[in-house]
């Protein structure tokens, strides 16, 4: 027994280090000001499916992305650390996206790489925080989802057993295949790079940065077929332009603002019950709390 396994990932803007210049006029995330990391709850999604193929040899781990040419790197960590093939989703038209354009794009995609039976994201992107990807894309597609997910119990070839993570305690469901799994960050971390792994993926590229570095050694790419990361566009996965990127987008900034916290905004109190209830006072009048 196998299973074809799409994991959704997504390269984001590191917000541990936000600026004044982190968003653009027009409400857009300024990527090129913030360093480019691998969404973080999107490797606790890579581990559950690395474990699932650990369990059952011979299981297909496909990595998908959506964004610029840059994140092919994010294909390329995931091969490092088991995956077995990556696709990036790549088109001006793409840009601008919100959650509901980003979903269909994701699910045109889904359809284009064919059969599968799990596909896992992660619970959401440090830069957008909505969690609505993963349950849009799994609407989109007609199947079942499961949220909050922090680990894989039991799977066979009809269901899985999922153990989630809610506010209040722990909760375990049983869902017919295929399903949409989004992890939690609680979830066993990602591991590392495999060495051998990296060795063999190195020079793994899409046709687009092959042509932007003028690679001189093409003949390792027919050689080493492994080696081609694919590429698609929005014509490649028969995608309607009007529903992605921007146009695609109904969502619509209309202010941003940078809050800069001064040391005058913090205050110190000692463990005392007469300066703690002031305190619940205050924030209660404020409308900070309550």
């Amino acid at each position: 027994m196998a299973f074809n396994i799409i994991v959704l990932a997504k390269q984001v803007p590191d917000t541990r280090n936000v600026g004044k210049d982190a968003m653009k006029a027009d409400g857009t995330v300024n990527r090129a000001a913030l360093p480019a990391i691998f969404n973080p709850e999107d490797l606790n999604a890579l581990e559950q499916a690395l474990e699932v193929k650990d369990r059952f040899p011979g299981s297909k781990i496909t990595i998908l992305t959506m964004g610029p040419g840059r994140a092919a790197e994010i294909l390329r960590e995931g091969l490092f650390r088991g995956a077995d093939d990556g696709v990036l989703l790549t088109d001006r038209a793409f840009a601008g996206a919100d959650t509901l354009a980003t979903s269909y794009a994701l699910s045109m995609a889904i359809r284009k790489i064919g059969e599968f039976d799990l596909i896992f994201s992660g619970r959401q992107a440090i830069d957008g925080d909505t969690a609505q990807v993963g349950p849009q894309v799994a609407e989109k597609l007609g199947i079942p989802q499961i949220t909050y997910a922090e680990g894989v119990e039991e799977i066979d070839e009809k269901s899985i057993i999922i153990k989630r993570r809610l506010d209040n305690g722990v909760e375990v469901v049983e869902c017919p295949l295929p399903v949409l799994v989004t992890v939690n960050s609680s979830a066993r971390s990602c591991r590392p790079r495999n060495a051998k792994l990296l060795l063999k993926f190195k020079h793994a590229k899409t046709v687009t940065e092959r042509q932007m570095e003028n690679i001189d050694y093409i003949d390792i790419y027919d050689s080493r077929p492994f080696l081609n990361l694919t590429e698609w566009s929005v014509v490649d996965v028969d995608a309607d332009p009007v529903q992605c990127g921007l146009s695609g987008s109904p969502t619509k900034v209309k202010k941003t603002e940078n809050v800069v916290f001064q040391t005058k905004e913090s205050k110190h109190i000692s463990d005392n019950d007469p300066e703690i209830e002031e305190l619940m006072k205050e924030l209660i009048e404020n409308h900070t709390i309550g």
